[in-house]
């Protein structure tokens, strides 16, 4: 189990959300932003996700569609306003609640081989942040960044 700080404070529109993960900043890096890979650690397990655009570039946009076994649908989209080597800033919005967007800020910093990854989320409004989070968000990313310490761990043994 990876060791996720997941903070949610009341009355705020934002949660920030804190991993160490124990691999250098350019793999963390690699993983996080290629469209391969993203499938493989984004999101719960039980879905199949499949990224259909992601162009992690300032300017560019992305797609991501996730289906249970029902056949059921969940797509997100948004678009990268800043994209620097380890930071980037992004939209988020899940098509299932059109017009609830939130800002995503990730920074990426490295000591002694580690890397610290800070996800800063900005919602539109404490009532958006407030529903995304009671509809199980920390579940959500602590799966999201079990699977990512899988996924480092099998390319820091392919080094």
């Amino acid at each position: 189990m990876s060791k996720v700080d997941f903070a949610a404070e009341s009355g705020t529109q934002t949660t920030v959300i804190t991993q160490i993960f124990d691999a250098p900043r350019d793999l963390v890096w690699k993983i996080y932003t290629d469209p391969k890979l993203l499938p493989k650690w984004w999101g719960p397990k039980i879905l199949k996700t499949k990224v259909e655009k992601m162009e992690v570039k300032t300017g560019g946009s992305w797609r991501v569609v996730q289906n249970d076994t029902e056949g059921n649908e969940f797509a997100f989209h948004g678009v990268y306003h800043e994209v620097q080597p380890y930071n980037l800033t992004r939209t988020m919005e899940w098509e299932g609640m059109p017009g609830h967007v939130l800002l995503e800020t990730v920074k990426m910093e490295e000591k002694d081989g580690k890397t610290k990854v800070t996800d800063i989320n900005v919602f539109h409004t404490v009532e958006d942040r407030d529903e995304m989070v009671e509809t199980g968000m920390k579940g959500g990313v602590d799966e999201s960044y079990d699977r990512f310490v899988e996924l480092l761990k099998e390319y820091q043994t392919k080094v």
